[in-house]
């Protein structure tokens, strides 16, 4: 469990959607806004979260991608190596770069490498564009990496 108190976090607003629910007495309006949070160092959260006021979903959203940090194997401000995410039908192809490269990524994907710290990156998002699958879908390909001493260790290596 990582501790988002301990780090130095950047917040990035990805998306605010006004959702619109009709009742027999008219519209009742309420946002939805998806933050994804991070340090610059491997750990990076996302969250979603709904409120009847924009600055509170957003405080909400917050609070939740604090509480869901995880930890990114970085090599160099690049992957290790190449992984894809699913969410539903959104795909996710993460593939590291060469130095200077910079993150070739959608907005979306981008901003959960920013805030991870992944400098240098080749992204591909395919199937559904929904900013709310494609960051679940950035996230399961991210969870899935695993650096070289981790692997080393799952098979009793030195």
């Amino acid at each position: 469990m990582i501790n988002a108190d301990e780090l130095e976090l950047t917040e990035k607003l990805v998306d605010i959607n006004r959702i619109a629910k009709t009742t027999s007495g008219g519209r009742r309006m309420s946002f939805s806004a998806l933050m994804v949070v991070g340090d610059g160092a491997g750990h990076v959260g996302f969250g979603h979260a709904k409120a009847k006021e924009v600055p509170e979903a957003i405080r909400k959203a917050n609070d939740i991608a604090k509480k869901s940090m995880i930890y990114v194997p970085l090599k160099d401000g690049t992957l290790h190596y190449q992984v894809t995410g699913r969410q539903d039908a959104s795909r996710v192809m993460l593939k590291p770069a060469s130095e200077g490269t910079g993150v070739i990524a959608g907005a979306a994907v981008r901003a959960v490498m920013e805030a991870a710290g992944i400098r240098d990156v080749l992204t591909k998002s395919q199937g559904s564009r929904n900013a709310v699958n494609v960051i679940r879908a950035t996230f399961n390909g991210l969870k899935s990496l695993e650096s070289p001493e981790q692997i080393a260790a799952r098979r009793d290596k030195s």
